[in-house]
């Protein structure tokens, strides 16, 4: 993957409030930098305007460090460590008016900024296919966006890097929850082994979050939900963990089947989400990842 050019680090602060007759503020940040707003930017704009969001944006630049050497592997640390140090003060100011922030970036290196403004000790949900946890040590790449998650974390006290001399992290292991992690370097995987806390999980599954074409026999369906596929990846997942304790599978109404078929759908997508949580494996010649 090529290393991002600085430039496209952040694209836009802006700050959105929603109208009285809504129930609840959208604010945006987003960090801009020396180029005119992008057009995936104006978009979100515009849209979220359209939904009578009260829209405020706050100018953001930043400077391109000359020679800006890697420190370990890690490319552009003075650059991107800057402007993070720019978006954290940014979005802090935002938070001490009241207004939720939006960051449309960019790479997601930039979440060192937003978070360090805006987290502090809160928890966050990390959803990307990438653990992002790479160290200036351990990043194969050297980019940035790979590493954005140890910067943060207590426990891998990633210290000493130009740019950064301003950052303290402000996440512990226990803060953080990952979504839809699919790609994961080994340096990666030993970190998260030794960094995370492992601990026995409970599955409480609710078939009505499938898809309602696969579970119909059931009270409360609501359409756009996860494919059968997915519900049998996130099982199968589980189950490689080692630490999948406790299984709840709720929900299943024959009596609201309108037909055997409905019927029978919902509970044999039921029972292969299940065997998948206690290690049956697909069968046919697709990867694990399929």
């Amino acid at each position: 993957m090529p290393s991002p050019s600085p430039l496209s680090f952040p694209m836009g602060l802006q700050q959105h409030r929603a109208l009285p007759q809504q129930k609840s503020a959208l604010p945006m940040p987003g960090a801009r930098g020396a180029h005119p707003p992008s057009p995936g930017e104006a978009t979100i704009r515009s849209n979220a305007e359209a939904e009578r969001c009260d829209v405020k944006d706050r100018e953001l630049k930043f400077d391109i460090i000359p020679n800006d050497h890697p420190y370990h592997n890690a490319k552009n640390p003075r650059t991107v460590g800057r402007a993070n140090e720019k978006l954290a003060s940014a979005v802090e100011e935002v938070k001490k008016d009241g207004r939720t922030c939006l960051v449309v970036g960019g790479d997601h290196s930039l979440a060192i900024g937003s978070i360090s403004g805006h987290a502090k000790t809160e928890p966050v949900i990390w959803f990307d296919a990438h653990a992002d946890i790479n160290t200036p040590l351990t990043s194969l790449s050297g980019n940035m966006h790979g590493q954005p998650v140890a910067f943060l974390l207590k426990e891998l006290k990633v210290s000493g890097v130009p740019g950064f001399e301003w950052l303290k992290p402000c996440l512990s292991a226990e803060d953080i929850v990952y979504i839809g992690l699919r790609d994961v370097d080994d340096a990666e995987h030993s970190l998260m082994e030794d960094t995370f806390k492992k601990k026995p999980i409970h599955l409480s599954f609710d078939v009505d979050g499938l898809d309602p074409p696969l579970t119909p026999a059931t009270g409360t369906p609501v359409p756009g939900g996860v494919t059968l596929r997915e519900g049998i990846y996130v099982a199968e997942q589980l189950y490689k963990t080692g630490l999948l304790s406790a299984v709840d599978t709720v929900e299943i109404n024959p009596r609201l089947g309108k037909t055997q078929e409905e019927v029978d759908s919902t509970v044999n997508t039921a029972v292969s989400i299940i065997l998948s949580g206690f290690g049956k494996a697909r069968e046919g010649s697709h990867s694990c990842s399929y």
